[in-house]
């Protein structure tokens, strides 16, 4: 079984080189952390993942959490991992000042946040849904919610979950049945949800539940929703949580698939008399905060993607190189890993995770330019960035790590179908990234109507065009082969966009049925833009005094895999698109 490791000179590499951490760092006037922060950052995260983490991961997957009384208990050592964490004050690396927190950048908090979730997936869970009970309460929420909930969320004493789901009303927010009935100045909340990650455990002093619930007299549908704050525990008028117990909760864990370290608890508010709740935002506009959350999270869900198939790569990677099997003429045995199809799949996740990597980083980078920008302009460019790359990377990058999953097990043989390996772990903790905070289906359909229908795919436009500008100015001519596979990818897309706008506006089943394809085609696009970007970036290097050749050569051997094998795959989708949805329609339910 492989030890973990977080792949260091890549992750600087992305960070520096492409994603511009410098930059961002002088626009948050930062420059005095500005050099060697990556490079320090990653080196002190790494410690605590790889030896603190990483040897829990089977820990959770074989123990679990339990509960007993209402009261889950986390697998053991989960707690003294979370305390070694805050104790460090990494839940605070990028938090608010005002707040406590230490106001770095976001992208060198995703980064961080690769480290602890390719260590163990069940664990960071908590921390994640922490971070989207900061952004709907920092953005949304007034002055005493900030000052009594922030400081505590934010160094990491107190963590923070997400109840949307209930048994009736999944996906279909219009259908939800919580209550939230007015009392003086807070609500009493009832109802039950369900599939709530880490919503109960013993590692804090508080959980902060964020709850949607609707009001007595509240519009049907999801114009009727609002968001609550409903502490496990009470709080005094100074914030401090008391002894008294809110009437929230969990009264049941789900038996799962994967993810096994990570209690899924079904959720009861309001068995006795009803749990306190306090509005965050305004009445029956709780879909907006929840987006906040969600949009947070969706590209929190993509980093899984990316940091699983990473741990799947080095596993299989490390049994490659030890696993004997095959003879050469001379009568000599080899390893795996000098078979070509063995070098195939492993060459397959590594260039992938590149550049998934890539797009990770850069998706999550756009909102330190979103929060640092000059002017309007200039913020308003950047959003609509992330509001299109989101779905890309939730979509995308889950949908892609449950391939590079798989193909870890396969290296294994027979050996990776043997729980006792470890490899079928990652397999099996992969597989809930493609379903929650929104299904890749539902991914789908935010990309191809919200980010490229609502606007005329101006926003896509956009993104084509900076994406022909870098193609054009990469000169080596050692590269022009992975250029131009690149660009034809480009225009690919561009034909993808027009037949969008085209058949939308007369055909109502064409976006639905070719919203998948499209969101594919762009992931596979973006993922080949930031290798070729790259590739460039390991071409000037090489001529660099003490440059590491061998990283740099392998940049670009990974670039060129990636436009020879996997690029071709927009092209493919491209063409399943324009096939159109009547065959998709065209089966009654009774021929089903």
């Amino acid at each position: 079984m492989s030890d973990y490791r977080y792949p260091y000179q890549e992750g600087v590499f992305v960070l520096n080189q492409l994603v511009g951490l410098e930059q961002i760092c002088h626009q948050a006037g930062l420059d005095e952390f500005a050099e060697g922060l990556a490079e320090a950052v990653l080196d002190e995260a790494s410690k605590l993942g790889s030896e603190q983490l990483a040897p829990l991961n089977v820990t959770g997957d074989r123990l679990g959490a339990t509960i007993e009384n209402n009261n889950v208990i986390e697998t053991p050592g989960f707690s003294n991992a979370y305390q070694q964490f805050c104790d460090s004050g990494w839940p605070s690396l990028a938090g608010n000042p005002e707040f406590g927190g230490q106001g770095l950048p976001n992208v060198l908090a995703v980064a961080v946040n690769e480290i602890w979730q390719s260590a163990n997936l069940a664990w960071s869970l908590c921390p994640l849904l922490t971070q989207g009970a900061i952004e709907a309460i920092e953005t949304h929420g007034n002055d005493q919610l900030k000052q009594h909930y922030l400081p505590k969320l934010i160094s990491g004493e107190w963590t923070g979950t997400m109840n949307l789901t209930e048994p009736d009303a999944g996906t279909d927010l219009a259908a939800l049945k919580s209550k939230a009935v007015p009392e003086g100045d807070h609500y009493r909340i009832s109802g039950q949800k369900i599939f709530i990650t880490w919503g109960d455990h013993q590692m804090t002093d508080n959980i902060v539940h964020l709850v949607l619930a609707r009001l007595p007299d509240a519009p049907a549908g999801v114009k009727g929703i609002s968001l609550f704050v409903v502490p496990k525990y009470l709080l005094d008028e100074q914030g401090n949580p008391t002894a008294q117990r809110n009437d929230a909760y969990a009264v049941s864990l789900e038996h799962k698939l994967g993810i096994h370290g990570s209690p899924t608890c079904v959720m009861s508010f309001g068995d006795n008399g009803g749990a306190i709740g306090y509005l965050v935002g305004k009445e029956n506009q709780g879909l907006a905060c929840m987006f906040t959350m969600m949009n947070d999270a969706r590209q929190g869900v993509g980093l899984q993607g990316l940091a699983i198939s990473e741990r799947a790569y080095q596993h299989a990677l490390a049994y490659a190189k030890e696993r004997i099997q095959g003879t050469l003429r001379d009568g000599s045995r080899i390893s795996i890993i000098q078979h070509p199809d063995v070098r195939r799949m492993l060459l397959q996740m590594k260039s992938s995770i590149q550049a998934m990597r890539a797009l990770v980083y850069v998706a999550r980078a756009e909102s330190d330019y979103v929060n640092n920008a000059a002017d309007e302009t200039a913020q308003l460019k950047h959003q609509k960035r992330n509001d299109l790359l989101t779905p890309i990377v939730k979509g995308w990058v889950t949908e892609l790590s449950q391939e590079l999953t798989y193909l870890a097990v396969q290296i294994h043989g027979g050996m990776g179908f043997i729980e006792e390996t470890g490899v079928a772990q990652y397999y099996r903790d992969a597989r809930i990234l493609t379903i929650y905070e929104g299904t890749t289906g539902i991914q789908a359909l935010d990309l191809i109507g919200r980010k490229t229908l609502v606007d005329g795919g101006v926003a896509v436009s956009d993104l084509l065009s900076e994406m022909r500008d870098d193609l054009g100015a990469i000169s080596a001519p050692e590269l022009q082969d992975i250029v131009t596979a690149t660009q034809a990818a480009v225009e690919h897309a561009e034909d993808a966009k027009q037949w969008v706008l085209a058949q939308a506006a007369q055909d109502a089943s064409a976006a639905g049925s070719a919203s998948v394809s499209y969101m594919m085609l762009m992931g596979y696009l973006c993922g080949g833009w930031l290798l070729t970007k790259s590739a460039a970036i390991a071409q000037r290097d090489l001529a660099n005094e003490g440059a590491d050749l061998e990283f740099l050569n392998a940049k670009i051997i990974s670039a060129r895999f990636f436009a020879e094998q996997m690029l071709p795959r927009v092209g493919a989708l491209l063409a399943a698109m324009q096939s159109g949805g009547d065959t998709i329609m065209a089966m009654s339910e009774a021929q089903f």
